[in-house]
C-alpha cells in the first residue's frame, strides 16, 4: 500500500519513496552488522579480576561503611553472562565529565532498568568514586550502577585510555560456563581518525537531529541549558 501524505508534490514524493528505499536499505545493513558482531568468536580471556569501587544503590546514601570494592567478575548476576560497559570520559584532574559521554550518560540513565533485565550495564569512570556520585545525583543517575576505575588499569587496558586521555567507548564482557570473562567487543570505530561519531547511534539525540530538514549542524551538548 502506497502512504501520501495530503497536499505533497510529486517531485516530493519521487525524493521521499527513494529516501524510503535507501531507509529500508539501512535498516538491512544495521541488522548485518548485528549479525557480524554476533557472530565474532570467543574474545580475548580477562586475565585481571579488576578493582572498582562502587557505593550504595541509593545515591543519597553515603555513608562510608556502605561504600565497597567491587571485582569484575562480580559485576555478573545470576543468569545473566554478558556485561555492557559505557567507557564514560572523566579523568580524575577534569572538573566536569566530558559533555558528550554526559549525555549518553543521561540517556543510559533513562534506559538502564530496561537493559538490565537482560544483562549486566555498568557505567565506568576513572573519576573517584565521590565525585562521581554527587555529579550523578544532580543528573539523576539513580538507576545506572556506576563505578570508579580510579585505582586500577581497566580503562587503559581496554581502550578507554590513552597517553592523551579518557576516551569514550562501550564495550561488552562474556562470562564463560566454567566462570572465566572474556572481551568481545568494544565500539572501534570512534578511534579511528575522522570516525569521532561510531558511537552517535547509542544516544537518540543524534538520531532526532538527522530527521531535522537541516540535520545537526554544529550543535554539541552542555552539561546545562
Amino acid at each position: 500500500m502506497k502512504v501520501t501524505i495530503a497536499g505533497e508534490s510529486a517531485e516530493y514524493r519521487k525524493l521521499r519513496d527513494q529516501l524510503l528505499e535507501a531507509e529500508i536499505a539501512l535498516r538491512d545493513q544495521t541488522e548485518r552488522v548485528a549479525s557480524l558482531r554476533r557472530q565474532l568468536p570467543e574474545g580475548s580471556p580477562v586475565e585481571t579480576d579488576y578493582i572498582f569501587r562502587e557505593g550504595p544503590a541509593d545515591l543519597r546514601d553515603e555513608s562510608p561503611e556502605k561504600f565497597r570494592e567491587v571485582r569484575l567478575s562480580e559485576l555478573f548476576a545470576p543468569g545473566k553472562d554478558t556485561l555492557i560497559v559505557d567507557h564514560m570520559m572523566w579523568g580524575p584532574n577534569d572538573k566536569l565529565p566530558c559533555p558528550m559521554c554526559n549525555m549518553w550518560a543521561d540517556g543510559y540513565a533513562a534506559i538502564a532498568q530496561h537493559v538490565s533485565n537482560k544483562t549486566n550495564f555498568v557505567l565506568v569512570s576513572k573519576v573517584e568514586i565521590g565525585r562521581l556520585r554527587e555529579w550523578a545525583r544532580r543528573r539523576g543517575w539513580d538507576k545506572i550502577r556506576l563505578l570508579s576505575s580510579h585505582d586500577n588499569t581497566f580503562n587503559h587496558d581496554y581502550f578507554a585510555e590513552n597517553e592523551k586521555g579518557q576516551q569514550p567507548g562501550v564495550s561488552v564482557f562474556r562470562r564463560a560456563p566454567d566462570g572465566k570473562i572474556h572481551f568481545t567487543y568494544t565500539t572501534e570505530m570512534s578511534r579511528l581518525p575522522g570516525h569521532h561519531r561510531g558511537i552517535d547511534p547509542f544516544s537518540p539525540v543524534w538520531n532526532l537531529y538527522d530527521l531535522l530538514p537541516e540535520g545537526r549542524e554544529n550543535w554539541m551538548p552542555k552539561h546545562f541549558y
